[in-house]
């Protein structure tokens, strides 16, 4: 405690600097006043009076705003939203603060006949760093989710199942500025109905912590905010559904929010046999593909592909968020999940580089694994003053998973028969290397938990904030295996391996991470922070085996070689200076870091061992963006980070799980230091809603962690331990060399002509991945390159569909190669097709089209399928709320699933089990209670109404 005196007084003598600023800060908060509601995104101008002078920006997620550094002067504030009358008003600002409280806003008033068309509905339009998508513009159908609305919006594309908007991965959604199911975007966007969303904003999300203290740290994420109708803010809505096919197939689930306010509670709940992982707003009925169901194959490397195996799924999730009181907003998640998996694989394995001619593996095996989990996160943000704020995000988890599994194999090489001659070449004869047979029974159980403390004040000086945070870690896994495995020597039956194990491995992990951050300005538009971190990381991992004795039956043989018992420390001190310009066009930011690790790890047997090793590394950073206008900007961001080699990467200890791939670890491993470039390029033309971005991205790494395989010998293994013919020894290394590329290209129109909006993605990607056989090092090179087109509807919501095509060609190269199949090229190709059409009196066709070409890939597996998924449906009951549905899936009965998997030592393919056709029935019912204003007209109407044929005068906004 005495030597936390200093560090405290200093503290305390930092929050009570306080310096009369010569500028002052303009804040208040905008809402609806029909509505009393915020109005997130909302264009905030502050313009003076004597020269014209402008100061701008927008609304964050509760309404509220903040103009730092405002000379004291006259000034005519102007607040622009969607949909509201232009807000306007005079005031003078002084040599202090001034708090500007609550600003109401008016919807703009309309008059219109109930189908006179006044014009076409605007998509769209640019908002500093944010674009704004107006929903009523663009058709989908009533019960169509958050997720299909957002996928018809121009530069919105899925790839490889990920929603991407301008380039990038969606990594979180929000709900009217607030948290909605944490950190998951996909669940977030399922699970929200398409007619409660008013309009769409897209932008880079900075941190919690960037966006108190004004200092950007560079970490952002590309963040959908779905801003919803005042009059769906209060109420239930959601759907729920059941169905019974053939084959046994079943499912039922649920999606209910309830809203009211501030507080949003949502439900899901999924239970059914074919492979659907959840259950959205937006369901199809029966299931369907929809990019995230374990029905559909690809190829790796560029074709997607989903989960393998059938299983059977039990998981329901629990959604809150909530204000407590003026100054507490908190949020939180708790899903349960209790899944059954089966699946039947075979795989062909081809090697690059062995001792044996052209060796190659042929494997089958079955595998049936349950698994059961809870997780619980939460996050609480205290604003104790506009000055200081406290956030806390605690989140845990506890998994348990039983498995078992059974395969064989076979590996096969060449051998010469027939001696070469003038005339011809070699001939050659397939001869056994080895077979296999292995059972394993596992059960295995986990337990984590992190929590984050994080206190921000901000000092009347703008721009002079502290920080401080405490982070912890703890994680704990055990469990055991029973093993049998049989490996046969074809030449050499003596050396035939047999193994009867019990292994029970337990291990521990604790970190901990402080630290503290103080930022000051430096003239008008710069600023210096300087930051301090403080951490450790402590595994603690047992690993240990013992043998059948067959006079016992029992497993009490304990067997030291295969076992192994170590610590290890890995402690880091950081030191880091930040300096930030920031003017109306250019944003530039320069860091350099100062770290300094130490890395200890302590082994107690087989074999007592101890390391200690220090790092010394210097990090920089810089980042600039350009705006060439508001709807134009160029950000190029370079940043260095080292990583440390895991305890199992450490540990020189001999895994036998495969006798035929002995696996060890490596004490004398460093830490690998990588380098990251990125540099990208965004345009929005608001007239012609035209989205167009471009990013090129590379890292090297140097002292890459990788691995050194070579045919195993005596001395890498303990006395006693037979080594078969073929057999392998792994073990990680640090190579140079490890370097990768990858340029993109986005694309986004609507076609106005056609009535659809079309996007396009391409990209070419290069990979060189450096690797160790037999002690030659080997370099595998991978380029790829993808090219994808999706067009989606825009006619009305009786027609409703989408059109999408993503192939990817990939070159494989090997610098040290013993056949020519180690060099090999492969396509891949996804095409899809999903469309729904309304017509007479409520009935509902729907169809999922999805063609997979494979080409390149080894002999068996270069297939290509057709999956074919449709339903007829009855809308029925009040409002035509009811659906009753009859839905076929895999129609052809084509479906397959195929992988490709890329190795510094090897290629293989892989086809697993997956669910072929089945029947459904199906009735769902879509819940939609809302209080507070009327209900909206097509729900008066009761026939589904026509969403967005008509806009009013003054705004974008389709009120009913």
């Amino acid at each position: 405690m005495p030597k936390l005196l200093p560090l405290l007084l200093l503290l305390l003598l930092l929050m009570n600097w306080q310096v009369q600023a010569q500028n002052a800060s303009v804040l208040g908060a905008v809402k609806s006043k029909e509505a009393d509601e915020t109005l997130p995104g909302a264009s905030i101008l502050l313009l003076r009076l004597s020269d014209s002078t402008k100061v701008t920006t927008i609304t964050d997620k509760e309404g509220a705003f903040r103009l730092e550094k405002v000379p004291a002067g006259a000034y005519q504030l102007l607040i622009q939203y969607i949909g509201y009358k232009t807000f306007r008003q005079n005031l003078q600002v002084q040599q202090r603060d001034l708090n500007l409280g609550q600003l109401l806003l008016e919807v703009e008033a309309t008059t219109m006949k109930e189908i006179e068309v006044v014009g076409q509905i605007p998509l769209g339009e640019q908002k500093g760093d944010t674009t704004i998508f107006n929903a009523a513009a663009f058709k989908v159908a009533p019960d169509a989710s958050a997720e299909d609305l957002v996928t018809k919006l121009p530069g919105v594309v899925i790839v490889d199942g990920k929603i991407q908007a301008q380039g990038e991965e969606v990594r979180q959604v929000l709900v009217d500025g607030k948290r909605f199911f944490g950190e998951d975007a996909d669940a977030a966007l399922r699970n929200l109905p398409a007619e409660v969303i008013e309009n769409i904003q897209i932008f880079d999300k900075k941190s919690d912590q960037a966006e108190f203290s004004g200092f950007d740290d560079g970490n952002r994420a590309k963040t959908i905010n779905i801003v919803t109708k005042p009059n769906r803010r209060q109420g239930q809505f959601g759907k729920v559904a059941a169905g019974v096919g053939t084959n046994e197939r079943y499912m039922a689930g649920a999606s209910v929010n309830a809203f009211k306010g501030d507080r949003r509670f949502t439900f899901t709940g999924i239970s059914n046999n074919i492979n659907m992982q959840d259950f959205s707003a937006g369901e199809a009925p029966g299931g369907g593909m929809r990019g995230r169901r374990g029905q559909r194959g690809g190829g790796n490397s560029g074709g997607g592909g989903a989960s393998s195996g059938i299983s059977t799924i039990n998981n329901f999730r629990v959604n809150y968020n909530d204000v407590w009181g003026e100054k507490i907003e908190t949020s939180g998640t708790y899903a349960y999940t209790n899944n059954r998996n089966n699946n039947n694989t075979s795989q062909f394995r081809d090697y690059i580089n062995t001792s044996y001619l052209n060796q190659e593996t042929y494997n089958n095996s079955y595998n049936t694994n349950t698994s059961a989990g809870h997780q619980f996160n939460f996050r609480l943000e205290y604003k104790i003053n506009d000055r200081n704020r406290i956030l806390i995000t605690p989140s845990m988890s506890t998994t348990t998973t039983d498995a078992f599994s059974r395969s064989s194999g076979v590996s096969l090489y060449d051998t010469l028969f027939a001696a070469a001659t003038e005339f011809e070449d070699a001939l050659y004869n397939q001869a056994v290397l080895n077979r296999s047979e292995t059972a394993n029974t596992s059960d295995n159980g986990s337990y984590s938990f992190n929590n984050n403390i994080n206190f921000s004040h901000r000092f009347i000086k703008p721009g002079r904030t502290i920080s401080g945070s405490l982070s912890t870690s703890y994680s704990l896994t055990d469990g055991s295996v029973f093993r049998e495995n049989t490996v046969e020597d074809a030449q050499r039956p003596d050396r035939n391996v047999d193994l009867d194990q019990q292994i029970a491995t337990e291990r521990n992990n604790l970190s901990w991470r402080t630290n503290v951050a103080f930022a000051e300005p430096v003239g008008e538009k710069g600023r210096l922070q300087l930051e301090y971190q403080y951490s450790n990381r402590t595994d603690d991992s047992e690993r240990l085996t013992y043998d059948l004795v067959e006079q016992t039956g029992l497993y009490d043989f304990f067997n030291p070689y295969y076992s192994n018992s170590s610590v290890s420390d890995y402690l880091t001190h950081e030191a880091k200076s930040s300096y930030q310009y920031n003017s109306e066009k250019v944003r530039v930011q320069l860091e350099t870091q100062y770290q300094l690790a130490n890395l200890q790890n302590k082994r107690v047997y087989p074999t007592e061992y101890e390391m200690n090793t220090t790092f010394h590394r210097v990090l920089p950073t810089a980042q600039l963006e350009y705006k060439f206008s508001k709807t134009k900007n160029l950000q190029l961001d370079y940043r260095t980070n080292t990583n440390a080699p895991s305890i199992t990467q450490l540990q020189d200890v001999l895994d036998n799980t495969n006798p035929l791939r002995f696996r060890i670890g490596n004490p004398n491993l460093v830490q690998a230091y990588q380098h990251n470039m990125n540099l990208r390029y965004r345009s929005f033309n608001a007239e012609t809603n035209r989205v167009f971005s471009a990013f090129i991205t590379g890292s090297l790494v140097n002292n890459f962690i990788t691995n050194s395989t070579s045919d195993a010998a005596p001395a890498d293994v303990p006395a006693g331990v037979e080594i078969l013919r073929g057999a392998q020894i792994i073990r990680p290394v640090n190579l140079n060399g490890n370097w990768n590329t990858r340029a993109f290209l986005s694309y986004g129109q609507p076609l106005k002509a056609l009535k659809t909006n079309l996007n396009i993605t391409g990209g070419v990607g290069y990979t060189r991945t450096p690797g160790l056989i037999n002690n030659e090092l080997n370099f595998s090179n991978t380029t790829n390159y993808r090219l994808g087109t999706s067009l989606s509807s825009n006619i009305s919501e009786k027609i409703d569909f989408s059109l999408s095509s993503n192939g990817s060609y990939n070159v494989v190269t090997n610098s040290v190669a013993s056949r020519e199949g180690a060099n090999n090229n492969f396509f891949n190709q996804s095409t899809q097709l999903r469309a729904s059409v309304s017509f007479w009196k409520g009935l509902v066709y729907r169809t999922e089209l999805a063609h997979q070409l494979n080409a390149g890939l080894s002999s068996g597996y270069n297939t290509s399928f057709t999956l074919w998924n449709m339903s007829l449906s009855k809308k029925m009951l009040k409002n035509q709320r009811g659906e009753l549905s009859l839905s076929v899936n895999d129609v052809l009965g084509e479906n397959l699933s195929i992988q490709r998997n890329i190795n510094t030592n090897y290629i293989e393919d892989v086809q697993s089990t997956v669910l072929q056709r089945f029947f459904m029935m199906t009735f769902s019912y879509n819940i939609r209670k809302f209080g507070g204003a009327s209900a909206p007209a097509q729900e008066r109407r009761g026939d589904g109404g026509e969403r967005g044929n008509f806009r009013q005068e003054g705004g974008g906004r389709n009120r009913n």
